[in-house]
C-alpha cells in the first residue's frame, strides 16, 4: 500500500487553512502534516516537516509565496510546490513559476480538484486549473522562439495552436476552430511537447509562461 502524501498548508486566512484540513480528512492518500500563516513560518518548519508537497498561497504578509518559494527551492530544489490563486492574481503567475512552482488552482476550487492537484504534484506532474487557463491569455508573445539546447523556434501555426491548448480547447474544436485537420492539429501539438521538451498540456503552458510565449493578463 502507498504511503500517504504529505501536505503543508501555507495560508494567512486561518479559516481556509482548518477549511482544507476539514475536506482532507477523509482522503486516504494525502495527510496534512502541518501549517503556516506566512512565507517565514513556512521556511522555518518546511525542512523538519519534509512534505511532498505545499500548498502555497501567493499574497501574504511578513513573506509572500513568491519569496519563499524562491528561497525554498534555492535549499530545496525538488521541493513540489502547488500556489493557491483567485482570479486577479495573474500578475503573480510569472514570478511564481520563476520561483519554481508547479502548478496553479484556483482557492475556489472543489475537493475533487484539490485531490487531483495534489495527486499530480506529488507524481512529479505540472497542474493548471482549467478555469484559469483561457483566462490567463490576453495574446501569443511576438518573440517566436523556445529558448532550449537545440535554440529551435515554434512556427506561426504551432503559436496559433499553443494559444488554443491554453484555452482550454481539444484536439478536435482546434481542428474545428482553425479548419484544419484532426491529424495535422496532433501533429502540431506533438511538435510542441517536443520542442519545448514538456510531456503534458500543464507543463506546456507552464514552459510557455516562463519563456514568454504566451502573455497573461495583468
Amino acid at each position: 500500500m502507498n504511503s500517504k502524501v504529505k501536505l503543508l498548508i501555507v495560508d494567512d486566512h486561518d479559516i481556509f487553512r482548518q477549511g482544507v484540513k476539514m475536506l482532507l480528512n477523509n482522503d486516504s492518500a494525502v495527510e496534512v502534516i502541518g501549517e503556516a500563516s506566512n512565507g517565514k513560518e513556512f521556511l522555518d518548519v518546511v525542512e523538519k516537516l519534509a512534505p511532498d508537497v505545499v500548498l502555497m498561497d501567493i499574497a501574504m504578509p511578513v513573506m509572500d509565496g513568491i519569496e519563499a518559494s524562491k528561497l525554498a527551492h534555492e535549499k530545496f530544489p525538488n521541493l513540489k510546490i502547488l500556489a493557491l490563486t483567485m482570479f486577479g492574481d495573474e500578475k503573480y503567475y510569472y514570478p511564481m513559476i520563476q520561483a519554481g512552482i508547479k502548478g496553479f488552482i484556483l482557492k475556489s476550487s472543489g475537493i475533487s480538484e484539490l485531490q487531483n492537484a495534489i495527486n499530480m504534484i506529488s507524481q512529479g506532474f505540472n497542474y493548471f486549473s482549467n478555469e484559469l487557463l483561457c483566462k490567463l491569455i490576453k495574446n501569443v508573445s511576438e518573440k517566436n522562439s523556445v529558448p532550449d539546447d537545440k535554440n529551435d523556434k515554434l512556427t506561426k501555426r504551432e503559436l496559433e495552436i499553443l494559444k488554443e491548448i491554453a484555452c482550454g480547447l481539444s484536439n478536435d474544436d482546434i481542428a474545428q476552430k482553425l479548419h484544419i485537420s484532426l491529424s495535422t492539429v496532433k501533429t502540431h501539438r506533438n511538435s510542441l511537447l517536443q520542442k519545448t521538451g514538456t510531456n503534458n498540456t500543464a507543463s506546456l503552458i507552464m514552459h510557455a509562461i516562463k519563456n514568454k510565449l504566451l502573455v497573461v493578463e495583468e
